[in-house]
């Protein structure tokens, strides 16, 4: 499976962006999709996710009302809506895919539970 992340770049503080992650290969095996993010000198985090099938989805308390997850089977495309942008978003956006159908959405919120990553995108909020 590969993955391309785009959308990322500059906006002021209280703006919004849209990431997408496209995916290619084989796409049937991934259960679910997440986006994580790496702030400067700190560790990556996750961010949010979403089951393929049903479209369940889980947020990080930091985003929770201002980023919203979603997915367009049709073009193995997730997207991740960012509003009310802080400068604590600022970061390398990852998207990742996790393998296998039994799961819930809620737990898969841990880097080793991905299998395969993008190559990030860079998001930069100014205050």
């Amino acid at each position: 499976v590969q993955l391309q992340a785009s959308g990322g770049g500059l906006v002021q503080a209280g703006g919004s962006l849209r990431l997408s992650c496209a995916a290619s290969g084989r796409t049937f095996s991934t259960g679910a999709m997440g986006w994580f993010r790496q702030a400067p000198g700190k560790e990556r985090e996750f961010v949010a996710a979403i089951r393929w099938s049903g479209g369940s989805t889980y947020y990080a308390d930091s985003v929770k009302g201002r980023f919203t997850i979603s997915r367009d089977n049709a073009k193995n495309t997730v997207y991740l809506q960012m509003n009310s942008l802080k400068p604590d978003d600022t970061a390398v956006y990852y998207c990742a895919a996790k393998t296998g159908t039994r799961m819930v959405v809620s737990s898969i919120r841990f880097e080793y539970q991905y299998d395969y990553w993008g190559q990030g995108t860079q998001v930069t909020v100014s205050s």
